[in-house]
């Protein structure tokens, strides 16, 4: 009788660690840039950056997964910035400060967005070669326009757009489900990432037309996410914004459009909504299904990093737009940030 009753135990714990190892785990985040060294070294972080994280790095390990959008260029010292172009920012982030990427978990960075092309194709290359010497994936421009790979015995397929100069355009919606649907031919999980919509707090809902910005076309971000997973995508993380919009779950797959500012040293608007946003965890089985999800909520502090804000102020956010915006038919987003289905 004992022996059966350890062999119904060690099968049901198998059966346990099978089922776990069925649900994978994916990280996503808003927009990245760690400090720049142009146009002055004054905008980059006393103790080569390993602060701006460590409050949140245990959370950011914590998944299968982690991406960001990495918001600038990886470069030294050379490079030429942006010509003609008196009121825009140019990032530059040195190589040192890639390291705090490795220790904060990131797997997989979207460098689709307006500053990948701030140093010219110096820029992009370098950011590529640094990424890729530590084994952090990349994808978004001409050079790369998406990437696979396997991790902890799952294939991923991962592919970013926008509607920036030598970007893969977020407004070739045909072009990118063409990306998408080749990927999900030989990936497990296909995770697509866009910089897109308008900016500020005036921009904070979803809506299901072209949206423009400075006279810029910047997609429309409804259709293109719901179009992407039509032709195979199974996670969608939006940004570009640089506020937080609302989640929706379509044909049991997840998108969030927009993941706010989430680490941005020095030359970014911390203020009010820019100054919050969300980590979201998104469960998946092996094949892409959406299971349930949960909202970290941060804040920025100026000048000096990420922390995590007890007042969890990213999830009333998500949930409120979420509701407005008329995603909430068939999930739920409770007060500590959990996501579930109806």
């Amino acid at each position: 009788m004992i022996h059966k009753i350890i062999i119904l135990v060690v099968a049901v714990l198998l059966a346990t660690e099978v089922q776990s190892r069925d649900i994978v785990s994916i990280i996503g985040v808003g927009d990245i840039m760690l400090g720049t060294n142009y146009p002055s070294k004054r905008y980059l972080p006393p103790n080569q950056g390993r602060d701006l994280m460590k409050d949140v790095e245990d959370i950011l390990n914590n998944a299968d997964v982690t991406f960001g959008n990495l918001e600038g260029t990886i470069l030294d010292t050379k490079g030429s910035a942006r010509k003609n172009c008196k009121k825009c920012y140019s990032f530059r982030m040195p190589e040192y400060l890639a390291d705090n990427l490795v220790m904060a978990g990131f797997d997989v960075l979207s460098i689709a967005n307006n500053h990948i092309m701030d140093f010219d194709k110096k820029g992009v290359d370098n950011t590529l070669r640094v990424l890729n010497d530590k084994w952090i994936y990349a994808a978004g421009v001409e050079s790369q326009k998406s990437v696979t790979f396997t991790k902890g015995g799952v294939n991923y397929g991962f592919a970013a757009f926008a509607p920036n100069i030598g970007t893969v355009q977020i407004t070739d919606i045909t072009g990118a489900s063409e990306i998408v649907r080749e990927l999900a031919q030989t990936s497990d999980i296909v995770i697509v990432s866009f910089h897109g919509g308008a900016e500020g707090r005036a921009n904070q809902h979803v809506k299901n037309k072209t949206e423009y910005f400075y006279g810029e076309n910047r997609g429309n971000v409804y259709q293109f996410a719901h179009r992407v997973i039509d032709a195979g995508a199974d996670i969608v993380f939006g940004h570009g914004p640089h506020v937080t919009r609302a989640v929706e779950v379509y044909n049991n797959r997840f998108i969030a459009y927009s993941l706010g500012n989430f680490c941005t040293y020095g030359r970014f608007n911390l203020e009010g909504a820019t100054g919050i946003a969300p980590i979201i965890k998104v469960n998946v089985t092996r094949s892409g299904s959406f299971v349930d999800a949960e909202i970290t909520p941060i804040k920025q502090r100026y000048w000096k990093g990420v922390f995590y804000d007890r007042k969890k102020k990213a999830i009333t956010k998500v949930r409120e737009l979420t509701e407005a915006d008329g995603f909430l038919h068939n999930i739920t987003i409770d007060s500590d940030g959990f996501i579930n289905k109806l």
